[in-house]
């Protein structure tokens, strides 16, 4: 679908698929060619499913795709209301229960996990013919507040919590409380750092490093008190995944304590908690610098066992944008690298740098492949622009 959409200029054909792509209970697909241009509005009401059909179905994607701003003006309080009391009662009753009520079958259930719009997975469950997703508490979330309803931060956590890091549920639920600037939402990270559950830890940590995220400004109370937070938690964590997450949250820019956060990491034998170094390096404000201690660590790192932890090194360093003749050279030394996205990554960095070896790279890769074209442009685009400038002088 992304390759069909990047060859084909057509925006009505693109209307009519985004109304099959509902009726065949595509959410993901139907999101997708909404990004890519469809205009939902095109699509009479009596062509797409009812917005009960979508809730019952619990994808949270397909729903979304039905609220699209061009569209939702169809359905009236009142109905998004009885939408809210419906997505309310699966997720009360469990989508496995209410499947059973629903079929009256006894049978064994199929369960599967499946992608349902770009960032998220659910679980899919299959009987007595039926399917449907475990969306539920997400759809339940996403209609409260575009109700304007609010739930309690207690309730939303323990929504979040009866689901997996990368459920749309955990994710819906993280965003909309770390919006929430006020002392509540503050608390209650505090009190999931504390947990002995790693799994409450986990969503504690994802809540600050959002809070962080989201910050107006550096400066703005919650901010501070996040990295506070989160730079001392990173001294004390012993799970691996969470102690991930609260290096995620940190960005050197905060000051030299964070920084001495993350270099103490740097050497950890977990690959994603090296990752998390390695994403965290370098400031935001100022782009071009680096301590000796951060640019020790990245060409230690652009050398790690694993790719990912290259790849967000040699991001990291290209991005210092300083011509750092030894973060060039280590930049340079990925575009041998077996793995494409290894060497597109090494090839952003030196054109970043003004390094012309980004060119070489960048003709030796080729165009963007097809149905990669948005992730390999934003590699490729930068050496190009690189070229004209060296051209034009």
């Amino acid at each position: 679908m992304k390759r069909l959409l990047e060859e084909d200029g057509d925006y009505d054909e693109r209307a009519t698929a985004f109304g099959v792509a509902v009726q065949a209970f595509h959410g993901g697909i139907a999101q997708l060619l909404l990004m890519g241009g469809a205009d939902a509005s095109q699509c009479a009401p009596d062509e797409l499913l009812s917005l009960r059909e979508a809730v019952d179905s619990g994808s949270p994607a397909l729903v979304g795709a039905l609220l699209d701003h061009s569209i939702r003006d169809r359905y009236p309080a009142s109905e998004l209301l009885e939408m809210r009391d419906l997505a309310r009662r699966w997720h009360e009753a469990g989508a496995e229960a209410e499947l059973r009520h629903r079929t009256g079958s006894q049978d064994d259930l199929v369960c599967t996990r499946v992608q349902d719009d770009e960032y998220y997975t659910v679980g899919e469950l299959t009987l007595g013919g039926m399917t449907v997703r475990d969306g539920h508490g997400a759809i339940l979330t996403d209609l409260e507040e575009l109700l304007g309803i609010r739930a309690s931060c207690e309730e939303l956590i323990t929504r979040a919590l009866d689901r997996v890091q990368d459920h749309t549920a955990w994710g819906r639920v993280a965003i909309r409380l770390s919006h929430r600037r006020e002392q509540e939402t503050w608390t209650a990270a505090e009190t999931l750092r504390a947990d002995a559950d790693p799994s409450r830890r986990l969503f504690g940590a994802e809540l600050m490093r959002l809070i962080e995220l989201f910050a107006d400004s550096h400066e703005e109370e919650f901010c501070v008190l996040a990295v506070d937070a989160l730079t001392d938690w990173s001294a004390e964590e012993t799970d691996n995944a969470v102690l991930a997450e609260v290096l995620h949250g940190l960005d050197s820019y905060a000051g030299p304590r964070a920084e001495a956060a993350l270099l103490a990491h740097v050497g950890h034998h977990d690959a994603g908690v090296r990752r998390a170094v390695a994403a965290g390096l370098g400031t935001r404000l100022e782009s071009t610098y680096l301590s000796d201690e951060a640019r020790e660590a990245l060409l230690a790192l652009m050398t790690d066992p694993d790719a990912d932890v290259r790849i967000a090194a040699c991001r990291k360093a290209g991005e210092a944008r300083n011509g750092d003749p030894a973060l060039t050279d280590a930049m340079a030394a990925l575009l041998d690298h077996p793995e494409r996205r290894v060497q597109l990554v090494a090839v952003y960095g030196l054109a970043l740098h003004d390094d012309e070896r980004c060119m070489e790279g960048a003709d030796r890769l080729g165009p963007p492949r097809p149905g990669f074209r948005d992730e390999e442009m934003a590699c490729l685009d930068v050496a190009w622009r690189y070229q004209w400038r060296r051209d034009d002088n």
